[in-house]
């Protein structure tokens, strides 16, 4: 299955909506995606997972360094809404304590527009 990957931007906040499955032939294309916010200024980068169906062992690693990343430059990566097996890996892995996670998109506290792309 293909990763469908579309960002937003406002100011230092970007949000990432991901579609399909991340794994090993898909997390790259994350990884460029995720790295490319953070160097276009993004500080607090929020992951729309609301579209992902699954996401393996080597698509936690990149959202794992993507996090690293923007802590180094003083920001965070949140995850936002992941379906019930992506959150079972996040539980099992004790990862859903090291992400903030948010159930969906419109709770999250800061607007960014729809408008426009990176």
């Amino acid at each position: 299955m293909e990763l469908k990957i579309s960002s937003r931007s406002r100011e230092d906040v970007a949000v990432v909506t991901v579609g399909g499955e991340i794994d090993l032939y898909t997390a790259p294309q994350l990884r460029g995606e995720l790295v490319g916010a953070l160097e276009g200024g993004a500080r607090r980068l929020f992951v729309d997972m609301s579209g992902v169906e699954f996401c393996d062992s080597t698509g936690i690693s990149v959202l794992l360094s993507a996090m690293k990343r923007a802590r180094g430059k003083g920001g965070e990566l949140e995850l936002v809404a992941p379906k019930p097996a992506v959150t079972k890996v996040l539980e099992v892995t004790g990862l859903d304590e090291v992400f903030v996670i948010h159930t969906d998109l419109d709770a999250l506290p800061v607007a960014v527009g729809t408008g426009g792309g990176r």
